[in-house]
């Protein structure tokens, strides 16, 4: 095998595996919480699987994290969202809340995990400690943006979902409408503005300003935590 490719293949591992374990667990924990609530709808659809094929969104799990990488250096993505018959749950108000927070929560976990194998890497043949710890230096990362990116309160977002569960009708109504143009917002916020930043030489990356600085200290914590680094 080409050096070249080997190394390339490296870094594809180092990056898409704890990605694909981040969005798979996260979408199949929305499945399961709802089934546990009364709907169904993503079981009888296949989805309450850790099947990554099930969950791949062509635009959120290929085109914008590329997009992302290249234009601005940040990495992020997400899965095809998990249908959710919100009528069918037992309290469907409440249950959505419950329904929503279970991605988040689940990505919260696998940070900890990820954080406690640090542990495990100085036992491990030297020969694969380095790729280890890459993996895991990214869990963190990946799972931390993930969970962070996930509760900002605007809908399809899972914390949107939370706060129209949780806020009086008058505020959650209107919040509520938004959803249709969430994704709009959402694409122009992560990927339009830092297009237009990088065009005049400026750094626009805004969700990227915001998280790398509690990524960054959590991986030093860690670091000095373990003693890995």
């Amino acid at each position: 095998m080409p050096p070249e490719f080997a190394g390339l293949l490296r870094e594809v591992s180092v990056l898409a595996l704890p990605a694909i374990f981040a969005i798979t667990l996260h979408e199949a924990a929305h499945g399961y919480v709802a089934l546990r609530c009364g709907d169904d709808t993503a079981l009888r659809m296949g989805r309450v699987t850790f099947n990554p094929l099930r969950h791949i969104d062509l635009l959120g799990t290929v085109i914008m994290p590329l997009l992302l990488f290249f234009a601005t250096g940040f990495l992020f993505g997400y899965a095809k969202p998990v249908p959710v018959n919100f009528s069918r749950l037992n309290h469907p108000r409440r249950d959505m809340v419950w329904v929503a927070l279970a991605g988040p929560a689940v990505n919260v976990l696998l940070l900890i995990v990820s954080a406690l194998l640090f542990y495990v890497v100085p036992y491990l043949p030297r020969i694969f400690q380095q790729w280890f710890f890459e993996n895991l230096q990214y869990s963190v990362a990946f799972n931390f943006i993930l969970a962070a990116f996930n509760m900002i309160p605007l809908p399809p977002l899972d914390g949107g979902r939370v706060a129209v569960g949780i806020l009086p009708d008058a505020l959650a109504f209107p919040l509520a409408r938004m959803e249709r143009y969430g994704l709009l917002i959402l694409i122009s916020v992560l990927i339009l503005v830092p297009l237009i930043g990088a065009h005049y030489q400026e750094d626009w990356n805004l969700f990227g300003h915001v998280v790398n600085g509690p990524v960054n200290w959590i991986l030093s914590a860690i670091s000095k935590l373990t003693g890995v680094g």
